[in-house]
């Protein structure tokens, strides 16, 4: 019931009807397991990252969700991803720049800088805020999630991406990414302003 309020919150927030887009069968399947990589990557890098990135992945995880969709969330965003789980255990990286797009059906997502981006939408799904996008290497184009070929995995410079968003202020967001294609278990993508 509580899911159903949520989802109906978020359609008259948003002016409509929610529609999600399609998801592979490869993105619902690490989605499936958030939980479970999300735990186990945490473990991990708790005890074996080093003492700044430890507190940097803390202070990204504090704060309980808000209703996902907000006109704030609308214009430039810092950002800064966090590879859990993979050698090393922990991984914190610097700042890029990041921009979200309120419409009407969700959010569009854009990592604008850097050498590794990503863009794509955040939608409801099932009760929750979910983002499907594809990931690139800066010196390539990108791609629409919905343009992917059925049984593309990624390759080493364009990978299908899956997360699950969280608003936690005004000012605070997190992009969370179970079995990320490339280089880690669990990656945490961290919004700020």
């Amino acid at each position: 019931m509580m899911r159903g309020m949520f989802v109906g919150l978020v359609a008259a927030l948003l002016g409509g009807t929610v529609a999600a887009q399609d998801i592979r069968p490869q993105e619902q399947a690490r989605l499936d397991r958030f939980e479970r990589l999300a735990g186990t990557a945490l473990l991990e890098a708790m005890a074996e990252g080093a003492a700044g990135d430890v507190a940097a992945l803390t202070s990204a995880l504090a704060g309980v969700p808000q209703v996902a969709f907000d006109p704030s969330l609308n214009g430039d965003w810092k950002c800064r991803t966090m590879k859990l789980g993979g050698e090393p255990r922990l991984v914190v990286y610097s700042k890029f720049d990041c921009r979200m797009t309120l419409d009407n059906t969700g959010i569009t997502f854009e990592k604008l800088s850097g050498s590794q981006r990503t863009s794509g939408r955040i939608e409801m799904r099932e009760g929750r805020a979910v983002y499907l996008g594809v990931g690139y290497v800066s010196s390539e184009a990108p791609q629409n999630y919905a343009d992917l070929d059925p049984a593309f995995e990624g390759s080493g410079t364009i990978t299908p991406d899956v997360a699950v968003f969280e608003r936690v202020t005004t000012k605070r967001a997190r992009l969370m990414f179970p079995a990320p294609v490339n280089e880690s278990d669990f990656d945490i993508l961290e919004l700020t302003r």
